[in-house]
């Protein structure tokens, strides 16, 4: 393939988008607890406000079709880009707790508006029948990047001594430069459908917005309290942590591409079922969880059904007007991420009392999906 070639196409555009966020995202999240404790001193309660902060750009994701009155949706999609990469690049430079809150806002701000616009124009883009598998293929190449940026990073710091402000730097600053790149080098691609830019909440998505309101609590519970769990009932050590969490990413990489394919065979109805009824019996299985094996095992069990997750935005551009995909993926993702501002401190009580009826909770969200999942027309509107 030829450079020109390369910048031929959406979908090489989409690709290339997918393939830069990790580079910033995965840097600054691997680094962040031991940065802010060994240089900026943080305590308990300035992590936890940081990462409240950390979420409200998604919280707050619907203002994206303010954004669009201003840019199109390709040039607001290298902007995020930029803003992810210049708030990762920053973050070294100004270790205190207020000056880190704002690196944090500013690289949130662009990861969040990046996820949403790449969301919106890959439904918009790619063909609804090559679509899960396009999205499977995204995920993957998500997940390589991740791997590679965690494997690199081990040995810059680990081998080579390499201090935070160099990685920092060197992720934020090659994000940024793939953001210009790809504004240079891919043509403005022209609009199909001319995308609303009034916000709205219509009645025929209502269980898009449910459905999508109890992914975001199912997976904070896994995010904040899984991998808690193999810490405090099971004293996991940070390298085994990494190991798992590479494991996870591997597992991603592979299976995400066949979990598209599924999706296409069988439809987003049965895909839906199929992963929510699983993430039932592992949620149950995670309150009973007596030993370190096996909760590791649930923990990788419910990243591999978390790959069937696509099924949901291929259901969503199935059902929705063409015009109207731009601003309910903005709002999707504040529908999503309402979960993570109350859910995390309201659970995080209940857990002082009991873990396994955190985990009991989840599986009641799993089942109320699953059941949610019968209102799923098996016939795809015209």
């Amino acid at each position: 393939m030829n450079i020109k070639s390369f910048f031929a196409t959406r979908e090489q555009l989409l690709y290339l988008l997918a393939a830069a966020v990790p580079i910033a995202f995965t840097a600054w999240n691997a680094l962040l607890n031991n940065f802010v404790v060994e240089v900026a001193g943080f305590d308990g309660e300035k992590i936890g406000l940081l990462q409240s902060i950390r979420e409200i750009p998604g919280l707050l994701a619907f203002s994206i079709v303010f954004i669009l009155m201003i840019f199109r949706q390709q040039s607001a999609a290298y902007f995020s880009l930029l803003l992810l990469g210049l708030g990762t690049l920053i973050t070294a430079f100004f270790p205190s707790t207020v000056g880190l809150y704002i690196t944090t806002l500013i690289m949130s701000i662009g990861f969040h508006y990046l996820e949403t616009l790449h969301s919106s124009l890959s439904l918009q883009w790619i063909d609804k029948a090559q679509a899960p598998t396009f999205l499977g293929k995204i995920s993957a190449v998500r997940s390589f990047m991740a791997l590679f940026i965690l494997a690199t990073l081990y040995v810059m710091m680990k081998v080579f001594n390499v201090g935070y402000i160099t990685v920092y730097v060197l992720s934020g600053g090659l994000t940024m430069l793939l953001a210009i790149v790809a504004w240079v080098g891919f043509e403005h691609f022209k609009d199909d459908v001319v995308q609303e830019t009034k916000l709205f909440l219509r009645k025929k998505y209502w269980l898009f917005y449910l459905l999508t309101f109890l992914a975001g609590a199912r997976r904070q519970i896994v995010v904040v309290f899984a991998g808690f769990l193999l810490v405090e009932q099971f004293h996991f050590s940070v390298e085994n942590m990494l190991l798992l969490l590479s494991a996870n990413t591997i597992i991603n990489m592979i299976c995400a591409p066949y979990a598209g394919k599924l999706i296409e065979r069988f439809g987003e109805n049965l895909s839906l079922k199929l992963e929510y009824i699983c993430i039932v019996l592992i949620f149950i299985l995670y309150g009973l969880v007596q030993s370190q094996a096996m909760a590791v095992t649930l923990y990788i069990l419910d990243n591999l059904f978390y790959t069937i997750a696509i099924a949901l935005k291929t259901y969503f551009q199935k059902i929705a007007d063409p015009k109207d995909i731009s601003v309910t993926s903005g709002v999707a993702s504040a529908i999503n991420h309402i979960a993570a501002v109350f859910l995390p401190f309201t659970f995080g009580i209940i857990w002082i009392n009991s873990h396994s009826a955190v985990f009991f909770i989840g599986a009641a969200i799993a089942f109320i999906a699953f059941l949610l999942t019968f209102f799923i027309s098996k016939k795809e509107p015209a």
